[in-house]
């Protein structure tokens, strides 16, 4: 009997404020899963997933923020100040995450799995922060863009993603 496959509704994470988060809590949403960090040129990013969440999450889209700070420090501080950052200069009401690492032995499982689902440039690492994953109602690996893609260029993709 074949195994049955992972999804990313299979796995949890730490929320910024320390509860653990069964990602099944999102079953049936459109997720955009993303790595942000502070102090990273494409920081302003955060303005347009919100955005994003804003406009869709009515629809059943849900972005959900993933700290990260291996990719040149730039997301040096604690959870407190990730989320008294996020919330006073992008008014960020998405859900956003304990820090992690999303290449390397440490990545957290989640990372691994999406990474492995759906590989960009550099194989299945991650280049920089802000490397967005897309993820259907069914919880597979819809689309992946790379940092520099702004946010509101995803509009196609999760439109589609929302009326599979």
């Amino acid at each position: 009997m074949p195994t049955p496959s992972l999804t990313a509704f299979d796995f949890t994470a730490t929320s910024i404020d320390g509860r653990e988060v069964a990602l099944s809590d999102f079953a049936g949403q459109v997720l955009l899963v993303v790595n942000v960090a502070s102090q990273c040129g494409f920081t302003p990013q955060y303005e347009g997933l919100e955005q994003l969440h804003q406009t869709y999450a009515e629809q059943g889209l849900t972005v959900l923020g993933f700290p990260c700070d291996q990719f040149g420090n730039q997301e040096p501080g604690s959870e407190a100040d990730i989320q008294q950052f996020c919330s006073a200069t992008f008014s960020v009401s998405f859900p956003m995450f304990a820090k992690v690492e999303v290449n390397g032995d440490g990545a957290h499982p989640l990372y691994r799995w999406l990474r492995a689902e759906q590989s960009g440039l550099l194989g299945d690492k991650i280049k920089w922060n802000f490397t967005k994953f897309l993820v259907g109602r069914d919880g597979a690996v819809r689309a992946r863009w790379g940092s520099s893609t702004e946010p509101e260029k995803l509009t196609s993709g999760i439109e589609q993603a929302l009326a599979a």
